[in-house]
């Protein structure tokens, strides 16, 4: 992805140390912030393709930056932390996070999950009207699903759960997130109601509904769209 610019927000001088060079070896133009004001004021100023983001700032909690980004721009965060709970996951991924990668870090799985947060970015931006995964067609506008040519006889219902998670392809989506979405707050916290949806989704969409390929599970978090790349 030469060109894209990465804004990577981590007070730690050997985490910027090892970044920098890589990531510039790589071909990104690199922007660094320690604090998460200065992440906010580079975000306005240099209008950054992806960012990278550390939870534990001097001056305010990473997750809290994240919600002030969110207001700002739709640019995918990857949160590199060392943070490594369930509930930071979760947390982090509800208010928008793109994808987590736990510290210490391998440079190559970054540099990977990068590749995929940009391509996903990027197909989003300009057809997101219709999503290809898998043999899988959805169209959201027509309210059509394919599967190998054929048609997919789905419930409304489930229509709008897969259609919900074909919008989000590439980032993992919670319970909550989802329920709330697809069903409405009042249903948030029903993760086995949603559990059973997606055995019905699978059973539909999947070559083989034992072993996903389309919908997958993110083990504590939720759930994964995976689109074919264009």
């Amino acid at each position: 992805m030469n060109g894209a610019r990465v804004l990577v927000v981590d007070d730690e001088p050997q985490i910027q140390r090892v970044l920098r060079p890589s990531l510039t070896a790589s071909g990104y133009e690199v922007i660094e912030a320690t604090t998460g004001r200065q992440a906010l004021a580079a975000v306005r100023e240099h209008s950054p393709d992806i960012i990278i983001l550390d939870l534990g700032l001097p001056d305010m909690d990473g997750k809290e930056v994240l919600r002030k980004l969110r207001i700002l721009a739709r640019t995918p965060v990857i949160v590199l932390s060392a943070r490594d709970r369930e509930s930071e996951k979760i947390a982090a991924f509800d208010l928008g996070a793109d994808d987590y990668v736990e510290k210490p870090f391998a440079m190559g799985e970054l540099l990977a999950r990068m590749r995929t947060a940009l391509r996903h970015s990027q197909n989003a931006a300009s057809d997101s009207q219709c999503v290809v995964a898998d043999g899988l067609m959805v169209n959201v506008p027509k309210r059509i699903v394919t599967r190998n040519g054929a048609p997919a006889k789905l419930t409304p219902k489930e229509f709008d759960l897969l259609a919900f998670l074909a919008r989000h392809a590439g980032r993992p989506l919670t319970h909550r997130e989802i329920l709330k979405a697809v069903w409405g707050p009042a249903h948030q916290n029903d993760s086995q109601y949603l559990r059973v949806f997606i055995g019905q989704l699978r059973a539909k969409i999947e070559e083989n509904a034992a072993t996903p390929k389309i919908i997958v599970t993110e083990p504590g978090v939720g759930y994964r769209f995976l689109a074919s790349e264009r």
